[in-house]
């Protein structure tokens, strides 16, 4: 792939005070990158300026104001510099407004120049929802804050880890709140992106899996009225619009199946019931080091309609070995 025809990837900085711009600047270390995509971080430069230097590592710190100005060059890191950090003040590992407002503005500039199509796909560093809150903008995640500066109304989250791949008809509500969520329209917008999404990473597989809410997916009714009420029409209403599309499946044993390839991709209902089985299979934890040996999985947020042009997905399949 000539460096003409590699996408150009906006990276946001995350929270300045905990580990995003460090796995930023490790992560441009890498030859691989490069290989399949143009990467420019978003961010105040001061911030990776310093951690390059912390950690002694050998590479320059190259800040623009401008995509045009970028150089994509393997050893030199371009960072669209927003100059939004006081770093004497910034405090790792603390919550704080300065920190939130920071993150905040790294993720709504990397949207502004998708929009503006100066690049060509984003990718966020973790952010910490508290200092974003404090900092004024009142936003549950990622998810909420790209909806809204999208102006997209149907959307959702999507885990994405070779065979387990889930899409949540809630994220980040209260358990409470996310069972009133259940409903018959949303179900099935979710098997809509779900199905779009999986196109549009090449997936052959199209098979839909759809989570029971209550245990034993409410056992006709014995634990739980949602499963019969809401989730069985919605999926009952996907298979008469063509899919092909399962549920309401126990939790239990849905993901149990998801893990072995059986499904495509799974729907769940509420965020800890998709999230945690991607990360049981995803994560890998050191018991004895007391750390992750490794983490692997991508979170995608999926709006509608979608579309993906093969300039994005063709590194990503290659660089997960399916193309």
């Amino acid at each position: 792939m000539s460096n003409q025809t590699k996408p150009i990837v906006g990276i946001t900085m995350g929270d300045p005070a905990s580990i995003g711009p460090e796995i930023a600047v490790k992560a441009l270390l890498n030859p691989v990158i490069y290989a399949i995509c143009k990467p420019v971080l978003v961010g105040d430069a001061k911030v990776f300026q310093d951690i390059a230097t912390r950690l002694n590592l050998e590479v320059i710190i190259h800040p623009i104001t401008s995509i045009r100005d970028a150089f994509f060059q393997l050893g030199t890191i371009d960072v669209y510099d927003l100059d939004n950090v006081d770093l004497p003040n910034l405090q790792f590992g603390e919550i704080s407004a300065m920190a939130g407002e920071a993150a905040f503005t790294s993720v709504k500039t990397v949207i502004d120049l998708a929009l503006a199509d100066e690049v060509d796909a984003t990718v966020t560093g973790p952010i910490n929802k508290k200092s974003i809150n404090e900092a004024g903008h009142h936003f549950a995640g990622h998810t909420e804050i790209y909806a809204q500066f999208t102006n997209t109304k149907k959307y959702g989250m999507l885990l994405v880890e070779d065979q387990m791949k889930v899409i949540h008809v809630s994220t980040h509500v209260s358990l409470r709140q996310a069972c009133d969520l259940v409903k018959k329209d949303r179900i099935l917008e979710v098997i809509d992106l779900l199905y779009n999404g999986l196109i549009s990473l090449g997936e052959t597989n199209l098979k839909i899996g759809v989570a029971g809410l209550n245990p034993h997916a409410g056992d006709s009714g014995l634990f739980g009225t949602e499963d019969d009420l809401e989730i069985l029409p919605a999926v009952e209403e996907a298979k008469r619009r063509g899919y092909d599309v399962e549920g309401p499946v126990p939790a239990d044993t849905l993901f149990a199946k998801a893990a072995t390839g059986y499904y495509g991709g799974v729907v769940a209902m509420y965020h800890d019931q998709g999230h945690i089985p991607f990360k049981l299979t995803g994560f890998k934890w050191n018991a004895e080091k007391k750390q992750m040996d490794s983490v692997k999985g991508s979170i995608l947020r999926w709006d509608y309609p979608l579309f993906v042009p093969p300039s994005i997905t063709e590194p990503l399949l290659k660089l997960r070995g399916r193309a």
